[in-house]
């Protein structure tokens, strides 16, 4: 196994799940929400380990891991988020796969729907040639990154939850001569005005 696909999510606990969706649905229906992205993101991971050497691991936080996988599978491999900035928990993740091994490694959140198996593949084979792959999101964010070597400064004097994360990601790549892949541009769902997007992709689901 030479490949990690890492993907952050959370336990989906009604008020501690998607709290920015609360004023909209309320909070057991931001938490179903949640939960149904991540199971989502999950059946868009599962084809890349029917023809990849990559091993998945969730990173979770709320809940516990009997809890998570109950959730979301006894084989999947869980494991709490240390604690600090999505900065510091996103640098330690990457930093556990090179030290056991890999030779690239993603990282993907639950909230963007719009992501697909052939996105992620992209990511994947665009890391054989570059060193770092981001797919910006409108936000101004990103919703993957990827790297074949561990570069501690990507997760540092990054303001994150701000529009400047993938701008700053981009500068930081170029400040110290990283090639960069960029992927299309996506939507995550965080806020209200972003819910369309999410009944656009289960409607296309459905049609398919």
């Amino acid at each position: 196994m030479s490949e990690r696909l890492i993907f952050f999510t959370r336990y989906p606990e009604p008020g501690k799940a998607k709290t920015r969706l609360i004023p909209a649905l309320g909070a057991e229906a931001a938490a179903e929400l949640h939960r149904q992205m991540t199971e989502h993101t999950l059946a868009q991971v599962k084809p890349l380990q029917q023809n990849r050497s990559l091993t998945v691991e969730c990173w979770f936080a709320g809940g516990d891991r009997a809890q998570m996988q109950t959730w979301l599978g006894t084989d999947l491999v869980c494991q709490p988020q240390p604690e600090g900035d999505l900065g510091n928990r996103m640098a330690q993740a990457f930093q556990t796969a090179f030290d056991s091994g890999m030779k690239a490694a993603v990282i993907i959140g639950t909230d963007c729907p719009e992501l697909t198996t052939a996105l992620l593949v992209e990511a994947f084979q665009a890391l054989q040639q570059t060193d770092l792959v981001v797919g910006p999101a409108e936000d101004g964010g990103y919703y993957l990154i990827g790297l074949r070597r561990m570069v501690p400064e990507l997760f540092k004097a990054i303001a994150w939850s701000t529009d400047r994360v993938f701008q700053q990601t981009a500068d930081i790549a170029s400040n110290f001569n990283l090639s960069l892949t960029t992927l299309p541009t996506l939507t995550d769902v965080d806020r209200p005005d972003d819910l369309p997007v999410w009944e656009r992709v289960t409607a296309q689901t459905i049609i398919d």
